[in-house]
């Protein structure tokens, strides 16, 4: 892929970016051309999250995710190794298995029985010899790159010049390892949103650090003046320090307050909120109790599916739980006024009056991802959409 390589060779180098002053244009946030040119060129090359290696902890335990078009499965091998596959069988393009998880020691079509082992070999196929062209060793499922990151497991449709999880988290190795996220479990089941908005507003909002003393009055009085933003090449890193304020509400208090010791985190990680936003569309938010991710999915020019789920480390104490909850009800309000801004931007995303905005200086996150766009899509730096059809001269 040239092109690619040329715009990876754009977005590392020194070279400034003509348009850096500049907020990306309102057009692409609601064009079918440019939707369609981005999923082919960042979304499907991208890594996606998918679980945890502790939720197909046995043999033909699968989890699976549908993006793009495509359903991936990810299962555990009679071998004991990971392995992911598209899950599509050989013969009529069949779904092997429906829903987010399940187990199955050998993967049966439920069209006409095609049988697959759990490391993708085409095993049964019901009244074999009336296909003369059948080669069992040639119809095994289609397998799928994938990476396992701290226990986290992540898919690639098309692995194409991007960095691995690992290389985009290399700078917070140290960091990330005292949170012990191998040993983690699931809190709950895989939690999806559907939102109106295009995928693009999610991050973008997640980056966004002038809007939180403005919209969230919450995390305001949680971080007082704390709150702080840094790109690190292909993630970004964000974090806030829980303070004593007794504006805080009666939520507030009871985690900053109650928040017991974990014995293998620094004095700092307490009381740190800490987010890291990966490219192109995954976060992880940490905390002392627990960690979450979220990863928003493009479904459309101006629709997206918010994919979520919270992990943790097994502690039966009751201030662990109870600081638990309470971080769900601090986190329940801010995703309210967060969902009510994204929406809010879309529509006026769709005003032919609005271009390109100016950008502050202190907006360093939002930078760095419009140069990634700009460079993998140069039409983005046109601030009105060009005539139609322009994706395809």
């Amino acid at each position: 892929m040239p092109m690619l390589d040329q715009a990876l060779a754009e977005i590392t180098s020194d070279r400034a970016d003509p348009d850096a002053d500049f907020s990306l244009p309102g057009w692409i946030y609601t064009d079918r051309e440019f939707f369609d040119l981005e999923m082919e060129r960042i979304i499907r090359p991208s890594w996606q999250i998918v679980c945890h290696v502790n939720e197909i902890a046995n043999p033909g335990d699968y989890q699976t995710i549908d993006y793009l078009g495509e359903s991936v499965v990810v299962i555990r091998g009679e071998d004991r190794q990971v392995r992911a596959f598209t899950n599509v069988c050989r013969h009529r393009a069949m779904r092997l298995v429906e829903g987010p998880s399940g187990c199955a020691r050998k993967l049966v079509c439920p069209y006409h029985a095609w049988t697959f082992e759990s490391d993708g070999r085409l095993s049964g196929v019901p009244m074999k010899s009336e296909y003369p062209a059948l080669r069992l060793e040639e119809n095994g499922l289609v397998p799928v790159a994938h990476e396992v990151w701290h226990g986290f497991v992540f898919v690639n449709l098309a692995p194409a010049g991007f960095p691995s999880v690992a290389q985009m988290m290399a700078p917070f190795e140290d960091e990330v390892a005292q949170y012990r996220f191998e040993d983690m479990q699931r809190m709950a089941p895989v939690r999806t949103r559907p939102r109106s908005v295009n995928w693009k507003n999610v991050g973008d909002n997640y980056s966004d650090n002038l809007h939180i003393p403005v919209s969230h009055d919450g995390l305001t009085r949680l971080f007082g003046r704390t709150y702080r933003i840094e790109p690190f090449g292909w993630a970004d890193r964000l974090h806030g320090t829980v303070v004593e304020d007794e504006r805080q509400n009666f939520w507030e208090k009871v985690y900053r307050r109650h928040m017991p010791r974990v014995e293998h985190l620094s004095d700092e990680a307490h009381k740190l909120w800490l987010y890291y936003k990966l490219w192109p569309n995954m976060a992880f938010d940490i905390y002392a109790d627990q960690i979450d991710f979220m990863q928003w999915l493009p479904v459309s020019p101006t629709e997206c599916l918010l994919r979520e789920v919270a992990y943790a480390l097994p502690d039966p104490r009751r201030e662990m739980k109870l600081v638990r909850y309470a971080n769900w009800r601090i986190n329940r309000v801010v995703n309210a006024e967060d969902t009510w801004l994204i929406t809010r931007v879309q529509q006026g995303m769709a005003s032919k009056s609005y271009g390109s905005g100016p950008i502050a200086s202190s907006e360093t996150c939002l930078r760095s991802f419009s140069r990634k766009i700009r460079a993998l899509i140069p039409e983005a730096r046109q601030p009105f959409a060009p005539a139609q059809g322009w994706s395809k001269k």
